[in-house]
This record gives structure tokens, C-alpha cells and sequence, in this order.
């Protein structure tokens, strides 16, 4: 039977005799990109970013069927044309992550997207808190819109739409 030591070199990270189970890992996450281990500023567990992805669905799905509704009889959050929705939810993501650094689900569960320079450490403050900015956004959109980047981690737990454009999810 393989054990984590005969797979640790291609996993990354080599196999630690005192941590076979590899806590140390799940206490790391983050490290690397310069952001704390826990609290504001760390990055953002995986229950908050889906929730905050449905609510930030929701609300394209109203405003779908609202204001382009293909069925008019039917509920009213199925009633929204699919590429409407999805045009919504890029632009949402685009003008707020671009502008202000959160979208509204972002927003409602204290998640924000900051730019992240992995291994490097930035002791500037503005670095932190200011919006990624408009093309971050807009790379980081055009991947998530493809939904396969986002559900692809990296030892951090950022997805690779986060990591092409340059960006994480950190607590506020």
C-alpha cells in the first residue's frame, strides 16, 4: 500500500516524520503569498467563497429575469435567459472586484479580492487593502466565467483563475 512519503515529490513538499498526517500544511496556507495564517488578511476559507459566489448568482438571476425574461409565467429565478445571467455575473465581477475589491456576495460574508505577490512579502499597507484593479478583474472574470480555472487549486487553495490574474480571497 503507497503512503504519503512515495508520493510526497510529485504532491510538492517533501514528507515530514513529525507530521505524517500534514497539519503543518493546513497552517501554511497563504504563507507564500506574503498573507497570515488566520484572521483579516488570510485567505478566505472554501464555505465562504461558495456561498458568496451563490448570493452573487442569485442576484444575476434576478436581475436576468427581470429585465430579460424568455418565459414570463415561469419562477422568477429560472426565468432569466442563461446568457444574460452570465453576462451580468462577468460585469458585476469586472466593474466591483476592479473597482472597490468585492463583489456583493464578497461583501455580505467579509471576503474581499486583494492582489497577492507570491514570495514576496509587501510591508505597504495600500498593497493590502486596494482593489486588484480593472485588468486583474478582467482576467481573473474571463477564467472564472469558464467555471473549470475555478475549481482548480493550487497548494494554497486559490484557484488558477485567482492565481493568472495575480489575485486571492482574503477575510476582510
Amino acid at each position: 500500500m503507497a503512503n504519503r512519503r512515495d508520493i510526497s515529490s510529485w504532491l510538492g513538499g517533501g514528507f515530514d516524520e513529525s507530521d505524517p498526517a500534514g497539519a503543518a500544511a493546513t497552517t501554511d496556507r497563504g504563507r507564500r503569498l506574503g498573507l497570515p495564517a488566520s484572521g483579516s488578511g488570510s485567505l478566505a476559507p472554501l464555505g465562504r467563497r461558495v456561498g458568496a459566489l451563490v448570493i452573487d448568482w442569485t442576484a444575476c438571476l434576478l436581475i436576468s429575469g427581470a429585465f430579460f425574461a424568455g418565459d414570463p409565467d415561469a419562477f422568477l429565478l429560472s426565468r432569466g435567459n442563461p446568457m444574460a445571467t452570465l453576462g451580468i455575473f462577468a460585469l458585476e465581477n469586472v466593474l466591483l472586484v476592479g473597482s472597490i475589491g468585492h463583489t456583493l456576495g464578497h461583501r455580505l460574508l467579509g471576503l474581499r479580492v486583494r492582489r497577492v505577490f507570491p514570495g514576496q512579502t509587501r510591508d505597504d499597507a495600500a498593497w493590502a487593502t486596494m482593489a486588484p484593479g480593472f485588468l486583474s478583474a478582467l482576467v481573473r472574470t474571463a477564467l472564472l466565467c469558464l467555471v473549470v480555472p475555478a475549481v482548480v487549486w493550487d497548494s494554497d487553495g486559490r484557484g488558477l483563475h485567482d492565481r493568472v490574474a495575480g489575485t486571492a480571497i482574503v477575510r476582510r
